[in-house]
Protein backbone atom coordinates (compact mmCIF):
# COMPACT_ATOMS: atom_id res chain seq x y z
CA UNK A 1 0.00 0.00 0.00
CA UNK A 2 0.90 3.83 -0.81
CA UNK A 3 2.16 5.86 2.37
CA UNK A 4 -1.18 7.55 3.74
CA UNK A 5 -2.18 10.76 3.73
CA UNK A 6 -4.51 9.85 6.89
CA UNK A 7 -3.58 11.61 10.18
CA UNK A 8 -6.14 9.34 12.04
CA UNK A 9 -5.42 5.99 10.31
CA UNK A 10 -8.34 4.39 12.24
CA UNK A 11 -9.61 3.06 8.78
CA UNK A 12 -6.42 2.02 7.36
CA UNK A 13 -5.67 0.36 10.77
CA UNK A 14 -8.99 -2.07 10.83
CA UNK A 15 -8.81 -2.98 6.92
CA UNK A 16 -8.51 -6.80 7.17
CA UNK A 17 -5.47 -8.53 6.51
CA UNK A 18 -4.17 -8.37 3.13
CA UNK A 19 -4.25 -12.42 3.15
CA UNK A 20 -8.20 -12.17 3.39
CA UNK A 21 -8.64 -9.62 0.55
CA UNK A 22 -10.33 -10.64 -2.72
CA UNK A 23 -7.29 -10.99 -5.18
CA UNK A 24 -7.78 -7.53 -7.51
CA UNK A 25 -7.52 -7.24 -11.39
CA UNK A 26 -5.83 -3.93 -11.36
CA UNK A 27 -3.71 -4.45 -14.79
CA UNK A 28 -6.02 -3.10 -16.67
CA UNK A 29 -5.93 0.18 -18.76
CA UNK A 30 -8.82 1.25 -17.74
CA UNK A 31 -8.19 1.42 -13.92
CA UNK A 32 -4.50 2.50 -14.10
CA UNK A 33 -4.41 5.47 -11.42
CA UNK A 34 -1.66 7.25 -9.86
CA UNK A 35 -0.55 6.45 -6.22
CA UNK A 36 -1.89 9.89 -5.34
CA UNK A 37 -5.35 10.11 -6.20
CA UNK A 38 -7.60 12.42 -4.91
CA UNK A 39 -11.38 10.96 -6.24
CA UNK A 40 -13.22 14.48 -5.65
CA UNK A 41 -10.64 16.43 -7.47
CA UNK A 42 -10.70 14.13 -10.40
CA UNK A 43 -14.32 13.92 -10.48
CA UNK A 44 -14.70 18.29 -9.53
CA UNK A 45 -11.53 19.83 -11.12
CA UNK A 46 -10.77 17.52 -13.92
CA UNK A 47 -13.94 18.64 -15.36
CA UNK A 48 -13.16 21.94 -15.49
CA UNK A 49 -9.77 21.56 -16.66
CA UNK A 50 -11.54 19.65 -19.99
CA UNK A 51 -13.08 22.75 -20.02
CA UNK A 52 -16.89 21.72 -18.79
CA UNK A 53 -16.50 25.09 -16.10
CA UNK A 54 -19.51 26.54 -17.55
CA UNK A 55 -21.95 23.27 -18.10
CA UNK A 56 -24.48 22.70 -15.72
CA UNK A 57 -23.29 20.15 -12.92
CA UNK A 58 -26.37 19.49 -10.94
CA UNK A 59 -29.48 20.42 -11.07
CA UNK A 60 -32.32 21.51 -8.80
CA UNK A 61 -36.11 22.34 -8.40
CA UNK A 62 -36.15 25.51 -6.62
CA UNK A 63 -39.77 26.69 -6.14
CA UNK A 64 -40.88 24.66 -8.99
CA UNK A 65 -38.37 25.67 -11.36
CA UNK A 66 -34.89 23.56 -12.86
CA UNK A 67 -31.93 25.50 -11.43
CA UNK A 68 -28.56 24.92 -12.47
CA UNK A 69 -25.31 24.71 -10.94
CA UNK A 70 -22.04 24.69 -13.32
CA UNK A 71 -19.21 22.69 -12.48
CA UNK A 72 -17.43 26.16 -11.69
CA UNK A 73 -20.26 26.96 -8.89
CA UNK A 74 -19.94 23.80 -7.63
CA UNK A 75 -16.26 23.20 -6.89
CA UNK A 76 -16.37 26.89 -5.33
CA UNK A 77 -19.48 25.55 -2.91
CA UNK A 78 -17.39 22.40 -2.72
CA UNK A 79 -14.12 24.00 -1.62
CA UNK A 80 -14.89 27.11 0.81
CA UNK A 81 -17.04 23.90 2.85
CA UNK A 82 -14.08 21.80 2.79
CA UNK A 83 -12.52 24.89 4.67
CA UNK A 84 -14.97 24.95 6.92
CA UNK A 85 -14.45 21.33 7.86
CA UNK A 86 -11.33 21.64 8.35
CA UNK A 87 -10.65 25.47 9.86
CA UNK A 88 -13.84 25.34 12.08
CA UNK A 89 -14.27 21.95 13.05
CA UNK A 90 -10.85 20.99 12.94
CA UNK A 91 -11.12 17.87 11.64
CA UNK A 92 -7.81 15.95 10.57
CA UNK A 93 -7.26 13.51 7.17
CA UNK A 94 -8.69 10.23 7.78
CA UNK A 95 -10.91 11.58 10.30
CA UNK A 96 -14.79 9.70 9.87
CA UNK A 97 -17.23 11.78 8.98
CA UNK A 98 -21.26 10.50 9.23
CA UNK A 99 -23.04 12.16 6.57
CA UNK A 100 -27.54 12.73 6.93
CA UNK A 101 -29.08 14.24 4.34
CA UNK A 102 -31.86 12.84 1.16
CA UNK A 103 -30.67 13.66 -2.49
CA UNK A 104 -30.12 17.16 -2.50
CA UNK A 105 -26.87 19.75 -3.55
CA UNK A 106 -26.17 20.51 -0.14
CA UNK A 107 -25.87 16.47 0.84
CA UNK A 108 -23.68 16.39 -2.63
CA UNK A 109 -21.43 19.09 -1.54
CA UNK A 110 -20.88 18.03 1.82
CA UNK A 111 -20.40 15.13 0.65
CA UNK A 112 -17.59 16.04 -2.33
CA UNK A 113 -15.81 18.93 0.34
CA UNK A 114 -15.28 16.10 3.22
CA UNK A 115 -13.89 13.82 0.21
CA UNK A 116 -11.65 16.79 -1.23
CA UNK A 117 -10.76 17.30 2.08
CA UNK A 118 -9.04 13.76 3.11
CA UNK A 119 -11.85 12.54 5.08
CA UNK A 120 -13.65 9.53 5.51
CA UNK A 121 -17.38 9.40 4.15
CA UNK A 122 -20.02 7.50 6.08
CA UNK A 123 -23.10 8.41 4.28
CA UNK A 124 -26.18 7.13 5.51
CA UNK A 125 -30.24 6.94 4.23
CA UNK A 126 -32.33 9.83 5.84
CA UNK A 127 -34.97 7.32 7.49
CA UNK A 128 -32.55 5.25 9.54
CA UNK A 129 -33.35 6.30 13.40
CA UNK A 130 -30.78 6.71 16.37
CA UNK A 131 -31.24 3.04 17.17
CA UNK A 132 -29.07 2.33 14.04
CA UNK A 133 -27.25 5.22 13.55
CA UNK A 134 -25.51 4.58 16.88
CA UNK A 135 -24.35 0.94 15.27
CA UNK A 136 -22.53 3.49 12.42
CA UNK A 137 -21.14 5.80 14.69
CA UNK A 138 -19.86 3.58 17.63
CA UNK A 139 -18.48 0.91 15.04
CA UNK A 140 -16.88 3.16 12.79
CA UNK A 141 -15.71 5.32 15.44
CA UNK A 142 -17.51 8.40 13.97
CA UNK A 143 -16.25 11.93 15.70
CA UNK A 144 -18.40 14.47 13.50
CA UNK A 145 -21.27 14.72 11.42
CA UNK A 146 -23.06 17.03 8.80
CA UNK A 147 -26.55 16.61 8.10
CA UNK A 148 -29.44 18.06 6.85
CA UNK A 149 -31.22 20.11 9.91
CA UNK A 150 -34.56 18.62 8.63
CA UNK A 151 -33.00 15.20 10.04
CA UNK A 152 -31.59 16.71 13.30
CA UNK A 153 -34.21 14.93 15.58
CA UNK A 154 -32.76 11.15 15.24
CA UNK A 155 -29.34 12.73 15.37
CA UNK A 156 -29.79 14.83 18.07
CA UNK A 157 -30.82 11.52 20.28
CA UNK A 158 -27.32 10.33 19.53
CA UNK A 159 -25.30 13.28 21.12
CA UNK A 160 -27.79 13.68 24.07
CA UNK A 161 -25.99 11.77 27.12
CA UNK A 162 -29.27 10.82 28.76
CA UNK A 163 -30.38 9.29 25.93
CA UNK A 164 -29.95 5.55 25.57
CA UNK A 165 -28.53 5.60 21.72
CA UNK A 166 -25.80 8.53 23.21
CA UNK A 167 -22.69 7.86 21.19
CA UNK A 168 -19.88 9.52 23.27
CA UNK A 169 -17.26 9.35 20.75
CA UNK A 170 -19.78 12.04 18.57
CA UNK A 171 -18.11 15.32 19.18
CA UNK A 172 -19.84 17.90 17.18
CA UNK A 173 -22.26 17.87 14.38
CA UNK A 174 -22.53 20.86 11.54
CA UNK A 175 -26.34 21.06 9.88
CA UNK A 176 -26.44 22.31 6.23
CA UNK A 177 -29.71 23.21 4.35
CA UNK A 178 -29.97 25.82 7.48
CA UNK A 179 -29.13 29.40 7.21
CA UNK A 180 -28.32 29.60 10.98
CA UNK A 181 -25.12 31.54 11.91
CA UNK A 182 -23.19 28.06 12.79
CA UNK A 183 -24.42 26.14 9.66
CA UNK A 184 -22.16 24.67 7.08
CA UNK A 185 -23.84 26.68 4.37
CA UNK A 186 -23.26 30.23 6.13
CA UNK A 187 -19.50 29.18 7.34
CA UNK A 188 -18.60 28.25 4.01
CA UNK A 189 -20.05 31.48 2.28
CA UNK A 190 -17.12 33.39 4.42
CA UNK A 191 -14.31 31.32 3.54
CA UNK A 192 -12.13 30.81 0.73
CA UNK A 193 -13.07 29.94 -2.95
CA UNK A 194 -10.53 27.81 -3.26
CA UNK A 195 -9.28 24.61 -1.57
CA UNK A 196 -6.53 22.41 -1.96
CA UNK A 197 -7.07 18.48 -2.13
CA UNK A 198 -5.83 16.78 0.48
CA UNK A 199 -2.74 14.72 -1.26
CA UNK A 200 -4.72 10.92 -0.55
CA UNK A 201 -3.33 7.73 -1.31
CA UNK A 202 -5.03 5.77 -4.39
CA UNK A 203 -5.64 2.90 -1.83
CA UNK A 204 -6.83 5.58 1.00
CA UNK A 205 -10.15 4.67 2.43
CA UNK A 206 -12.35 7.68 1.42
CA UNK A 207 -15.72 5.68 1.75
CA UNK A 208 -17.23 3.05 4.00
CA UNK A 209 -20.64 2.29 3.32
CA UNK A 210 -22.68 0.45 5.82
CA UNK A 211 -24.41 -2.61 4.52
CA UNK A 212 -26.92 -4.99 6.33
CA UNK A 213 -26.26 -8.53 6.98
CA UNK A 214 -28.66 -11.51 7.84
CA UNK A 215 -27.99 -11.10 11.71
CA UNK A 216 -29.02 -7.19 11.18
CA UNK A 217 -25.59 -6.33 12.19
CA UNK A 218 -24.23 -3.63 10.03
CA UNK A 219 -21.12 -4.41 7.72
CA UNK A 220 -19.00 -1.24 7.11
CA UNK A 221 -17.86 -1.91 3.53
CA UNK A 222 -14.33 0.09 2.65
CA UNK A 223 -13.39 1.55 -0.37
CA UNK A 224 -10.70 3.53 -1.87
CA UNK A 225 -9.99 6.84 -3.86
CA UNK A 226 -9.04 4.44 -6.51
CA UNK A 227 -12.59 2.58 -6.07
CA UNK A 228 -14.73 5.76 -6.49
CA UNK A 229 -13.24 6.16 -10.30
CA UNK A 230 -12.78 2.19 -10.51
CA UNK A 231 -16.53 2.20 -10.96
CA UNK A 232 -17.17 5.19 -13.04
CA UNK A 233 -14.47 3.54 -15.62
CA UNK A 234 -15.78 0.24 -15.82
CA UNK A 235 -19.91 0.00 -15.75
CA UNK A 236 -20.73 3.36 -17.08
CA UNK A 237 -17.72 3.59 -19.72
CA UNK A 238 -18.31 -0.11 -21.41
CA UNK A 239 -22.13 -0.68 -21.21
CA UNK A 240 -23.75 2.14 -20.11
CA UNK A 241 -21.58 4.72 -22.42
CA UNK A 242 -22.48 8.52 -21.16
CA UNK A 243 -21.47 11.46 -22.83
CA UNK A 244 -21.07 15.18 -21.25
CA UNK A 245 -24.62 15.69 -23.06
CA UNK A 246 -26.16 13.67 -20.66
CA UNK A 247 -29.01 14.55 -18.09
CA UNK A 248 -28.52 11.89 -15.38
CA UNK A 249 -31.52 11.57 -12.63
CA UNK A 250 -32.74 8.52 -10.76
CA UNK A 251 -34.56 7.52 -7.13
CA UNK A 252 -31.47 5.57 -5.12
CA UNK A 253 -30.16 7.55 -1.96
CA UNK A 254 -26.80 8.90 -2.64
CA UNK A 255 -25.97 6.75 0.66
CA UNK A 256 -26.39 3.61 -1.53
CA UNK A 257 -23.43 2.94 -3.45
CA UNK A 258 -25.89 1.93 -6.38
CA UNK A 259 -26.97 6.07 -6.03
CA UNK A 260 -23.41 7.40 -5.25
CA UNK A 261 -22.66 5.86 -8.61
CA UNK A 262 -25.56 6.62 -10.19
CA UNK A 263 -26.64 9.75 -10.31
CA UNK A 264 -23.60 11.83 -8.76
CA UNK A 265 -20.04 10.36 -9.56
CA UNK A 266 -20.82 8.80 -13.00
CA UNK A 267 -21.91 12.18 -14.61
CA UNK A 268 -19.50 13.93 -13.07
CA UNK A 269 -16.76 11.67 -14.75
CA UNK A 270 -18.10 12.55 -18.15
CA UNK A 271 -18.77 16.16 -17.19
CA UNK A 272 -22.85 15.41 -17.98
CA UNK A 273 -25.35 17.00 -15.27
CA UNK A 274 -27.20 14.93 -12.69
CA UNK A 275 -30.71 15.80 -10.92
CA UNK A 276 -31.07 15.59 -7.53
CA UNK A 277 -34.44 15.88 -6.61
CA UNK A 278 -35.81 14.61 -2.49
CA UNK A 279 -38.61 12.64 -2.71
CA UNK A 280 -39.96 10.94 -5.94
CA UNK A 281 -42.64 8.53 -6.75
CA UNK A 282 -43.13 7.02 -10.16
CA UNK A 283 -45.69 9.81 -11.70
CA UNK A 284 -42.74 12.66 -9.96
CA UNK A 285 -40.00 10.43 -11.35
CA UNK A 286 -41.83 11.01 -14.93
CA UNK A 287 -42.06 14.46 -14.93
CA UNK A 288 -38.81 14.81 -13.54
CA UNK A 289 -37.10 13.65 -17.01
CA UNK A 290 -40.12 15.38 -18.98
CA UNK A 291 -38.79 18.53 -16.94
CA UNK A 292 -34.98 18.20 -17.46
CA UNK A 293 -35.04 16.42 -20.35
CA UNK A 294 -33.12 13.85 -18.35
CA UNK A 295 -31.68 10.94 -21.02
CA UNK A 296 -30.13 8.40 -18.40
CA UNK A 297 -32.57 7.22 -15.34
CA UNK A 298 -31.30 4.87 -12.60
CA UNK A 299 -34.12 3.05 -10.23
CA UNK A 300 -35.25 -0.37 -8.93
CA UNK A 301 -37.94 -2.28 -10.97
CA UNK A 302 -40.80 -1.46 -9.14
CA UNK A 303 -40.63 1.82 -9.81
CA UNK A 304 -40.24 0.97 -13.79
CA UNK A 305 -43.45 -1.29 -13.17
CA UNK A 306 -45.41 1.67 -11.88
CA UNK A 307 -44.55 4.27 -14.32
CA UNK A 308 -45.14 1.69 -17.31
CA UNK A 309 -48.96 2.84 -17.46
CA UNK A 310 -48.25 6.54 -16.83
CA UNK A 311 -45.65 6.90 -19.77
CA UNK A 312 -48.66 7.59 -22.03
CA UNK A 313 -49.29 10.88 -19.89
CA UNK A 314 -45.81 12.01 -19.69
CA UNK A 315 -43.14 13.25 -22.63
CA UNK A 316 -40.11 10.99 -21.87
CA UNK A 317 -39.00 11.40 -25.56
CA UNK A 318 -35.30 12.01 -23.82
CA UNK A 319 -34.85 8.96 -22.75
CA UNK A 320 -31.91 7.35 -23.69
CA UNK A 321 -31.04 4.51 -20.91
CA UNK A 322 -33.22 3.44 -18.48
CA UNK A 323 -30.48 0.81 -15.57
CA UNK A 324 -32.45 -1.49 -13.12
CA UNK A 325 -30.48 -2.22 -10.25
CA UNK A 326 -31.34 -3.32 -6.43
CA UNK A 327 -32.98 -6.51 -6.79
CA UNK A 328 -34.37 -8.79 -9.25
CA UNK A 329 -35.50 -7.65 -12.86
CA UNK A 330 -38.91 -9.62 -13.60
CA UNK A 331 -38.69 -10.57 -17.09
CA UNK A 332 -42.15 -9.75 -16.81
CA UNK A 333 -41.69 -5.83 -16.15
CA UNK A 334 -38.76 -5.37 -18.30
CA UNK A 335 -41.19 -6.40 -21.04
CA UNK A 336 -43.63 -4.25 -20.10
CA UNK A 337 -40.97 -1.34 -19.82
CA UNK A 338 -40.31 -2.10 -23.49
CA UNK A 339 -43.93 -2.37 -24.27
CA UNK A 340 -44.50 1.08 -23.23
CA UNK A 341 -41.31 2.72 -23.67
CA UNK A 342 -39.51 1.49 -26.64
CA UNK A 343 -36.52 1.19 -24.50
CA UNK A 344 -34.66 -2.20 -24.07
CA UNK A 345 -33.68 -2.17 -20.07
CA UNK A 346 -30.40 -2.04 -18.93
CA UNK A 347 -30.04 -4.85 -15.94
CA UNK A 348 -27.35 -4.73 -13.68
CA UNK A 349 -26.35 -6.73 -10.53
CA UNK A 350 -23.28 -5.08 -8.05
CA UNK A 351 -23.51 -4.92 -4.27
CA UNK A 352 -22.09 -2.22 -1.69
CA UNK A 353 -19.09 -4.59 -1.21
CA UNK A 354 -18.34 -4.54 -4.56
CA UNK A 355 -18.82 -0.85 -4.71
CA UNK A 356 -21.36 -0.84 -8.02
CA UNK A 357 -22.29 -3.11 -11.15
CA UNK A 358 -20.33 -6.16 -12.19
CA UNK A 359 -22.97 -7.83 -14.49
CA UNK A 360 -24.83 -5.96 -17.10
CA UNK A 361 -25.58 -5.67 -20.75
CA UNK A 362 -27.44 -3.21 -23.35
CA UNK A 363 -28.96 -2.77 -26.17
CA UNK A 364 -28.56 -6.15 -28.30
CA UNK A 365 -26.11 -7.63 -25.86
CA UNK A 366 -29.26 -8.41 -23.65
CA UNK A 367 -30.17 -12.06 -23.74
CA UNK A 368 -34.00 -12.70 -22.62
CA UNK A 369 -33.88 -13.95 -18.57
CA UNK A 370 -30.14 -12.71 -17.81
CA UNK A 371 -28.79 -10.12 -16.11
CA UNK A 372 -25.97 -10.55 -18.57
CA UNK A 373 -22.51 -10.49 -18.56
CA UNK A 374 -19.43 -9.38 -16.76
CA UNK A 375 -18.46 -5.66 -16.96
CA UNK A 376 -15.39 -5.70 -18.82
CA UNK A 377 -12.63 -6.00 -15.79
CA UNK A 378 -14.27 -8.60 -13.96
CA UNK A 379 -14.49 -11.90 -13.96
CA UNK A 380 -17.48 -13.83 -12.96
CA UNK A 381 -18.37 -17.86 -12.28
CA UNK A 382 -20.59 -19.87 -10.42
CA UNK A 383 -19.12 -22.34 -8.27
CA UNK A 384 -19.93 -24.83 -5.88
CA UNK A 385 -19.42 -25.01 -2.14
CA UNK A 386 -16.07 -26.34 -2.76
CA UNK A 387 -15.24 -23.56 -4.84
CA UNK A 388 -14.99 -25.28 -8.02
CA UNK A 389 -16.48 -23.98 -11.17
CA UNK A 390 -19.75 -25.76 -11.64
CA UNK A 391 -20.55 -26.46 -15.61
CA UNK A 392 -22.45 -24.25 -18.18
CA UNK A 393 -25.89 -23.63 -17.16
CA UNK A 394 -25.92 -25.27 -13.57
CA UNK A 395 -26.87 -23.12 -10.70
CA UNK A 396 -23.87 -22.59 -8.16
CA UNK A 397 -22.56 -19.81 -5.67
CA UNK A 398 -21.97 -16.80 -7.53
CA UNK A 399 -17.84 -15.36 -7.63
CA UNK A 400 -16.19 -12.40 -9.12
CA UNK A 401 -13.62 -10.80 -8.57
CA UNK A 402 -11.99 -7.65 -10.44
CA UNK A 403 -10.51 -4.56 -9.27
CA UNK A 404 -13.08 -3.45 -6.37
CA UNK A 405 -13.74 -6.21 -3.38
CA UNK A 406 -14.80 -6.75 -0.10
CA UNK A 407 -12.99 -5.12 2.64
CA UNK A 408 -15.23 -5.50 5.48
CA UNK A 409 -14.42 -3.02 8.92
CA UNK A 410 -12.89 -5.03 11.78
CA UNK A 411 -15.49 -7.46 10.90
CA UNK A 412 -15.15 -11.25 11.04
CA UNK A 413 -17.79 -11.63 7.73
CA UNK A 414 -14.74 -10.88 5.86
CA UNK A 415 -13.69 -14.78 5.57
CA UNK A 416 -17.07 -15.68 4.65
CA UNK A 417 -17.38 -12.99 1.77
CA UNK A 418 -14.10 -13.80 0.33
CA UNK A 419 -12.37 -16.98 -0.01
CA UNK A 420 -9.24 -17.85 -2.52
CA UNK A 421 -9.85 -15.07 -3.75
CA UNK A 422 -13.49 -14.55 -4.36
CA UNK A 423 -15.75 -12.41 -3.69
CA UNK A 424 -19.05 -14.44 -2.94
CA UNK A 425 -21.91 -12.05 -2.62
CA UNK A 426 -24.23 -15.18 -1.34
CA UNK A 427 -26.13 -15.18 -4.83
CA UNK A 428 -27.04 -17.88 -6.49
CA UNK A 429 -26.97 -17.91 -10.84
CA UNK A 430 -26.46 -19.77 -13.36
CA UNK A 431 -23.89 -18.93 -16.29
CA UNK A 432 -24.25 -20.22 -20.15
CA UNK A 433 -21.40 -21.72 -22.10
CA UNK A 434 -21.64 -17.72 -23.51
CA UNK A 435 -21.17 -16.02 -20.25
CA UNK A 436 -24.54 -14.65 -19.17
CA UNK A 437 -25.60 -14.82 -16.27
CA UNK A 438 -29.19 -16.27 -14.75
CA UNK A 439 -30.23 -15.36 -11.62
CA UNK A 440 -31.85 -17.57 -9.23
CA UNK A 441 -32.66 -16.75 -5.93
CA UNK A 442 -30.52 -14.98 -2.89
CA UNK A 443 -28.52 -17.94 -1.19
CA UNK A 444 -29.65 -16.59 2.45
CA UNK A 445 -32.39 -15.01 3.83
CA UNK A 446 -32.08 -11.46 3.42
CA UNK A 447 -35.40 -9.73 2.59
CA UNK A 448 -35.21 -7.51 -0.94
CA UNK A 449 -38.00 -5.19 -0.80
CA UNK A 450 -38.44 -1.85 -3.49
CA UNK A 451 -34.21 -2.24 -3.38
CA UNK A 452 -33.79 -2.09 0.39
CA UNK A 453 -32.22 -4.86 2.19
CA UNK A 454 -33.78 -5.99 5.25
CA UNK A 455 -32.66 -7.92 7.69
CA UNK A 456 -35.57 -10.10 9.14
CA UNK A 457 -33.74 -11.18 12.53
CA UNK A 458 -33.72 -7.03 13.48
CA UNK A 459 -37.65 -6.78 12.54
CA UNK A 460 -37.99 -9.88 14.68
CA UNK A 461 -35.98 -8.33 17.68
CA UNK A 462 -38.13 -5.04 17.62
CA UNK A 463 -41.64 -6.84 17.68
CA UNK A 464 -40.55 -8.97 20.52
CA UNK A 465 -40.00 -5.65 22.74
CA UNK A 466 -43.90 -5.51 22.61
CA UNK A 467 -45.85 -6.01 25.58
CA UNK A 468 -48.42 -8.42 23.21
CA UNK A 469 -45.73 -10.43 21.27
CA UNK A 470 -44.88 -14.02 22.84
CA UNK A 471 -42.74 -15.07 19.67
CA UNK A 472 -42.62 -14.07 16.11
CA UNK A 473 -40.86 -14.77 12.80
CA UNK A 474 -40.39 -12.81 9.80
CA UNK A 475 -39.35 -13.58 6.10
CA UNK A 476 -40.00 -12.46 3.04
CA UNK A 477 -43.15 -13.33 0.65
CA UNK A 478 -43.50 -12.80 -3.15
CA UNK A 479 -45.07 -9.49 -3.88
CA UNK A 480 -46.04 -8.11 -7.85
CA UNK A 481 -45.09 -4.44 -7.05
CA UNK A 482 -42.21 -4.87 -4.28
CA UNK A 483 -40.54 -8.27 -5.39
CA UNK A 484 -40.77 -9.12 -2.01
CA UNK A 485 -42.58 -7.69 1.25
CA UNK A 486 -41.85 -8.22 4.61
CA UNK A 487 -44.56 -10.95 7.13
CA UNK A 488 -44.02 -10.99 10.41
CA UNK A 489 -46.10 -14.63 11.85
CA UNK A 490 -47.17 -13.80 15.53
CA UNK A 491 -48.31 -15.44 18.39
CA UNK A 492 -49.69 -13.44 21.32
CA UNK A 493 -49.34 -13.86 24.51
CA UNK A 494 -52.69 -14.42 26.27
CA UNK A 495 -55.30 -11.91 26.79
CA UNK A 496 -54.41 -10.19 23.37
CA UNK A 497 -56.83 -10.58 20.16
CA UNK A 498 -55.10 -10.90 16.39
CA UNK A 499 -57.35 -8.16 14.99
CA UNK A 500 -56.79 -5.62 12.75
CA UNK A 501 -55.98 -3.10 15.43
CA UNK A 502 -53.55 -4.79 16.59
CA UNK A 503 -52.00 -5.72 12.89
CA UNK A 504 -51.77 -1.68 13.17
CA UNK A 505 -50.33 -1.31 16.68
CA UNK A 506 -47.37 -3.44 16.08
CA UNK A 507 -46.74 -2.05 12.62
CA UNK A 508 -46.51 1.15 14.26
CA UNK A 509 -44.53 -0.24 16.93
CA UNK A 510 -42.19 -1.17 14.31
CA UNK A 511 -42.09 2.03 12.51
CA UNK A 512 -41.31 3.89 15.45
CA UNK A 513 -37.78 1.65 16.39
CA UNK A 514 -36.36 1.30 13.38
CA UNK A 515 -36.11 2.31 9.45
CA UNK A 516 -40.07 2.87 8.26
CA UNK A 517 -39.30 0.63 5.30
CA UNK A 518 -38.51 -2.32 7.42
CA UNK A 519 -42.12 -2.46 8.78
CA UNK A 520 -43.97 -5.67 8.40
CA UNK A 521 -46.88 -4.95 5.58
CA UNK A 522 -48.17 -8.43 6.31
CA UNK A 523 -49.08 -9.97 9.77
CA UNK A 524 -50.38 -13.20 10.31
CA UNK A 525 -51.03 -13.93 13.99
CA UNK A 526 -50.57 -18.33 14.24
CA UNK A 527 -50.43 -20.54 17.62
CA UNK A 528 -47.00 -21.56 17.33
CA UNK A 529 -44.03 -20.97 15.41
CA UNK A 530 -42.38 -24.04 12.96
CA UNK A 531 -38.90 -25.01 15.05
CA UNK A 532 -36.35 -27.56 14.39
CA UNK A 533 -35.87 -30.26 16.99
CA UNK A 534 -32.95 -27.73 18.93
CA UNK A 535 -35.45 -24.83 18.75
CA UNK A 536 -34.03 -23.36 15.69
CA UNK A 537 -37.09 -21.17 13.79
CA UNK A 538 -37.72 -22.61 10.05
CA UNK A 539 -37.42 -20.02 8.01
CA UNK A 540 -38.35 -21.66 4.73
CA UNK A 541 -41.85 -23.57 6.15
CA UNK A 542 -42.49 -20.04 7.34
CA UNK A 543 -42.29 -18.78 3.83
CA UNK A 544 -44.73 -21.54 2.88
CA UNK A 545 -47.47 -20.24 4.96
Amino acid sequence: MQPTAHVDTYARDHLPPESQWPALLLDNPDVTYPARLNCAAELLDRAIESGYGARPAIWSEVDGQPRATTYSQLRELVDRSAHVLIDDMKLQPGNRVLLRGPNTLQMAVAMLAALKAGLVVVPTMPLLRAKELKQIIDKANISAALCDVRLADELARNTDPANEYFCAGLEQVRYFHDDAPDSLETLAAAKPAQFRACDTASDDVCLIAFTSGTTGTPKGCMHFHRDVLAMCDLFPRHVLRPTADDVFCGTPPLAFTFGLGGILCFPLRVGASTVLIEKLTPALLLQTIEKFRATIVFTAPTFYRQMAPLVKDADISSLRQTVSAGEALPQATRDLWREATGIEMIDGIGGTEMIHIFISSAGSDVRPGSIGRAVPGYVVQALDDALQPVPPGTTGNLAVRGPTGCRYLADERQMKFVRDGWNLPGDAVSIDADGYVFYQARADDMIVSSGYNIAGPEVETVLMQHPAVSECGVTGVPDDVRGQVVKAFVVLKPGFDGNEAMVAELQNFVKSAVAAYKYPRLIAFIDALPRTETGKLKRAVLRTM
